[in-house]
């Protein structure tokens, strides 16, 4: 029987348990403790291991079977949001107000009045920010932040993290946004982590975690150039 895997205060941040070893029951839990630091989360990312937890837990790290990917070339633009694209009057940016991104995406929904995006949690991604590691993409609307999206960088592949909406399609519209991105700095593969009928609308699909640890070999590179603003 499997077992979670606690990380020590004295572990090397470099350091994580195989993903293989994640558990069953709860799907994709892998291990607890640790910290937040940079270099910790940019060794969880390049294996694939994300955390996500809620306030009073210990910081959780998964790695869910199977992965929710988004390749740039399968994104499904519906007529719906080609148009609101054209018409809507959106203002789409990259990383010119990351901070405002990631409190949109922990401010309180209808769906989800609680958030994971913790003080700690927006604290280490603001963090990697600064590194040039965490980007993220705005939407505005008469210049009111109205959706965006926020992840995480490295070589060809770009691990999303959340996004929010305050206007119809307007995280729709910073998805679009991204994967023009993408595609034109070649990046192979975009991370959704867990399916979602609405992502699933946007052409996300769930493949295994042995292929989605085969992309990360083939893909993600350190250091990682910067997302190239149109």
């Amino acid at each position: 029987m499997r077992t979670i895997t606690w990380l020590s205060p004295h572990d090397a941040p470099e350091w994580f348990p195989p993903p293989e070893q994640a558990l069953e029951e709860p799907a994709g839990l892998l291990a607890a403790g640790g910290d937040l630091s940079p270099q910790r989360l940019l060794a969880a990312y390049r294996r694939g291991i994300f955390p996500w937890y809620s306030p009073g837990q210990p910081v959780l790290w998964w790695s869910p079977d199977p992965r929710a990917v988004l390749f740039p070339e399968e994104f499904h633009c519906s007529r719906s949001l080609a148009k609101a694209l054209r018409n809507a009057g959106f203002e789409l940016s990259l990383d010119a107000d990351f901070a405002g991104v990631i409190d949109g995406c922990a401010a309180p929904r209808a769906a989800s009045p609680g958030t994971w995006i913790t003080s700690e949690m927006r604290a280490a991604y603001l963090a990697l920010h600064r590194l040039g590691r965490a980007h993220s993409v705005e939407v505005r609307h008469a210049g009111a932040l109205v959706g965006g999206l926020y992840g995480v960088r490295l070589g060809g592949v770009f691990f999303g993290e959340s996004m929010f909406s305050r206007k119809t399609d307007a995280s729709k519209a910073a998805l679009a946004h991204l994967v023009k991105l993408c595609r034109r700095n070649n990046l192979a593969v975009i991370d959704c982590q867990l399916p979602s009928r609405h992502l699933q609308t946007l052409g996300v699909r769930s493949i295994p975690r042995a292929q989605f640890q085969a992309l990360l070999a083939a893909h993600v590179t350190d250091p990682s150039p910067p997302l190239l603003s149109p």
